[in-house]
């Protein structure tokens, strides 16, 4: 089944594709792949970046995958602020290549998604977050029981990437390895 990828805000996008046009933002990005690239570059994929709080997520942005010909050279995100959406920095590295093989593995699955990130950054960790009701809205939302989690490379030890996780059976595990440890001395 093919995944629903849903369209993102066009100020979000605007304020990409005015980024990827100004020289003096791409060069002070720091993104070797993306200075580069020969040819056009396209912001594409765009996914909401959700940031997981407890058990409770919120929206923090959208990252679009920029492709230079057939492969993606660097990312951009764009995040909400009080004046609307705006861009906030082009990156690379290796979540990139695992978000590609992770919406990859997803799109052969036999029931549909809608796909979003999800950050953990108590865990230093980003997964898919494959939402089973692809006609949400995809900058709000709770995740369900059924939702799948990939975990994307790099994971954090005991937390194996590109393996897809029932979020009520993730979630556990996230939020105890989250929990601040009890001080020394301290009543348990």
């Amino acid at each position: 089944m093919p995944l629903h990828v849903p369209p993102a805000p066009a100020p979000a996008l605007r304020s990409v594709l005015t980024a990827l046009g100004s020289p003096t933002v791409v060069r002070e990005a720091r993104t070797p792949s993306l200075l580069r690239a020969q040819g056009p570059v396209t912001p594409e994929l765009p996914l909401p970046v959700h940031i997981l709080d407890g058990t409770a997520t919120r929206l923090a942005g959208w990252r679009f995958l920029i492709r230079c010909g057939e492969r993606s050279v660097a990312a951009a995100d764009s995040m909400l602020t009080p004046d609307g959406w705006a861009f906030s920095h082009f990156f690379e590295g290796p979540y990139i290549a695992s978000t590609e093989r992770a919406l990859r593995q997803a799109e052969v699955m036999q029931q549909p998604y809608q796909p979003r990130l999800l950050s953990i950054p108590g865990l230093y960790m980003l997964a898919l977050w494959l939402h089973g009701d692809c006609a949400a809205d995809a900058g709000t939302g709770r995740l369900a029981a059924t939702d799948l989690l990939v975990p994307l490379a790099p994971a954090p030890p005991g937390i194996a990437a590109h393996r897809p996780h029932r979020a009520a059976e993730l979630l556990p595990v996230l939020t105890h390895r989250v929990s601040p440890a009890p001080l020394l001395g301290s009543p348990a």
